[in-house]
Order: structure tokens, then C-alpha cells, then sequence
């Protein structure tokens, strides 16, 4: 079984594609072409807190921004987001070296097995990333890479990310925009990782890329379709195998979020929260982290 960890990069949990830019409001499509991605609600007296997952990067004939989700947008006073990323290209990527940088003088590929090593060189080659200017760097910096440069091959664009269009939306329309993360931190759930970790990290990645495009169109339909159940199976099921880093990158992250919105309940407003769909999906979820602080949450639409 592959490490999962590569599906939940691109598929939920983190993906830092460049810095957020201005872009025209995408149109939605003709309502039949339309996908129909899950939402939730979480409300009470004088507040309503919706709850929608995001893909980070799309295609450009993945229609998605319509009907319930837009409606639900529409309505919101405000947008809330994982990460705010740096206007300034060059702030992104000094944050972003500055955590990766490997700080005992090991070079990356001596950290491999020469069998691993061999397959890691080749795989960052065949995908235009050299594995050169990655010696410096902690394990996880390449493997993120790795998960996100086939995606880039295969015509998913970050600026066409969910996240980005409801930005951009929000935006436009004069929505106040929040963030339940920095940039810092994210990164940082990545460099708290143990070396050994890091490297299983990376070499399960070479080692499931050949299986990536079919995985991630999986993925990709059962977002579309509303189905987080199917969605939570390919994505969180073996991460049993490694609860620590279920803890560390999903389970901890959805408790923290939950207790975010509890307290916003206690202010009026309509809101519009936008994570990662694995976040919302499966055992540990944000929903099931909001029913342990006793606060219930409903399918918009079922």
C-alpha cells in the first residue's frame, strides 16, 4: 500500500502552488455542466457558518462554482480560508526555503538507499525538477514537489484552484477575508516531521507516481459528485497505519478548526469556510470534531 500522504498534498490537506494573484471572476457554466460538491451548515440563533471542501488545483473543464455553493457564497458576509499566501512571489519563497532548508549538512540524496536514491533522481528528471538544487533541502521539500509537478503535466492549474476562485470572488464582491492558518504554519507541520518520516515520505511518492493520474481523477469525481464518503476512503483510510501523522496533518488540524467555529458562534454573521476537502471527509473530520464540543452540523441539500 502507497504512503497516502501524496493524495491528501494535492487532494485536502496542502498544497503551496505560488502566490495568490488577481484573476477574473470565473463565470459559472450552464447549470447542467455543473458538479455538485458537498456542503455543510453549522448555525444558531444569529449565525450560520457554512462548510465546504476545496480541491487546490483544477482543470479548466471542472465546473463547480454554481448553484448551492455559489448560492451559499453569495449569501455570506465573509470568506475563511486555510492560508493567506503572500502577495509578493518572493516572501512565499523565502518562507517556503527557510523551513525546507536542511540544517545538519546531509545532503537529500545521501539520505536515500542507493536503490531509492537512483529512483528519486530519475523521477525528479522526468518530471523537469532538478534533483541538484534539492540537496540542500529536508525530504519533504522534494516530495512535495514530486506530488505536485505531474499534476502541472497533466493540465491541473493552481490559479484555477476552488480556493483561488472563491478568493477572487470574495474579492470582487467586498467580502471581509480570514485565515484559520499562516503560511508559517502549514510549512511548519511539514518540518516538525521526523527525518525518517520525511524520508518515507518521499520515497512513497516515487514510488506512487505512476498510479497518480488515475488516483487523482478518482479523487476529482468523487468531489464533483458530492461524495466525501468515497472521497474520505481513498484518502484517509490507511493513514491508520500512521497515526501520528494523521494527528499531526489532519486529526489535530480539524480540532483546532472546530473550536474556531464554535467561537465564532458566538458572533452574528454568515460565513463561508473554505479547507482542504479531506478535511471534511471521513472519521476525525471537522464535523466530527464539532459534534465532540457537542455543536451539530448539516448536508446543505439533504
Amino acid at each position: 500500500m502507497n504512503w497516502p500522504l501524496p493524495r491528501l498534498l494535492v487532494a485536502g490537506l496542502l498544497l503551496l502552488g505560488g502566490c495568490t494573484q488577481e484573476r477574473p471572476v470565473a463565470v459559472p457554466p450552464p447549470p447542467a455542466a455543473l458538479g455538485a460538491p458537498a456542503l455543510w451548515e453549522v448555525e444558531d440563533a444569529d449565525t450560520r457558518i457554512y462548510l465546504f471542501g476545496t480541491v487546490h488545483v483544477l482543470k479548466p473543464d471542472v465546473h463547480w462554482f454554481g448553484g448551492g455553493v455559489k448560492r451559499a457564497f453569495d449569501r455570506s458576509d465573509e470568506l475563511v480560508v486555510e492560508i493567506i499566501e503572500p502577495e509578493d512571489p518572493g516572501a512565499l519563497a523565502g518562507l517556503m526555503a527557510g523551513k525546507a532548508r536542511a540544517h545538519d549538512g546531509v545532503k537529500l540524496s545521501d539520505r536515500l538507499e542507493p536503490q531509492a536514491r537512483t529512483k528519486y533522481q530519475a523521477a525528479m528528471s522526468a518530471n523537469g525538477l532538478p534533483w541538484q538544487a534539492f540537496e540542500g533541502f529536508a525530504p519533504w521539500m522534494a516530495g512535495m514537489a514530486l506530488s505536485v509537478a505531474p499534476l502541472d503535466r497533466l493540465g491541473y492549474e493552481a490559479e484555477l484552484g476552488a480556493d483561488k476562485i472563491l478568493m477572487a470572488n470574495a474579492k470582487a464582491q467586498g467580502k471581509r477575508i480570514e485565515a484559520l492558518e499562516t503560511v508559517e504554519q502549514q510549512l511548519g507541520f511539514f518540518a516538525s516531521l521526523p527525518m525518517d518520516q520525511q524520508v518515507r515520505f518521499l520515497t512513497s511518492t516515487v514510488d506512487g507516481l505512476g498510479d497518480m493520474e488515475a488516483q487523482f481523477a478518482s479523487l476529482m469525481r468523487h468531489w464533483q459528485r458530492g461524495e466525501p464518503d468515497r472521497l474520505a476512503k481513498e484518502m484517509n483510510e490507511s493513514l491508520e497505519a500512521t497515526p501520528e501523522l494523521a494527528q499531526l496533518l489532519l486529526i489535530g488540524r480539524n480540532a483546532s478548526w472546530a473550536k474556531w467555529i464554535k467561537a465564532r458562534l458566538d458572533r452574528p454573521g454568515t460565513v463561508f469556510v473554505a479547507v482542504g476537502a479531506g478535511h471534511l471527509a471521513g472519521a476525525g473530520s471537522v464535523q466530527d470534531q464539532l459534534k465532540a464540543l457537542g455543536i451539530a452540523s448539516a448536508r446543505v441539500g439533504e
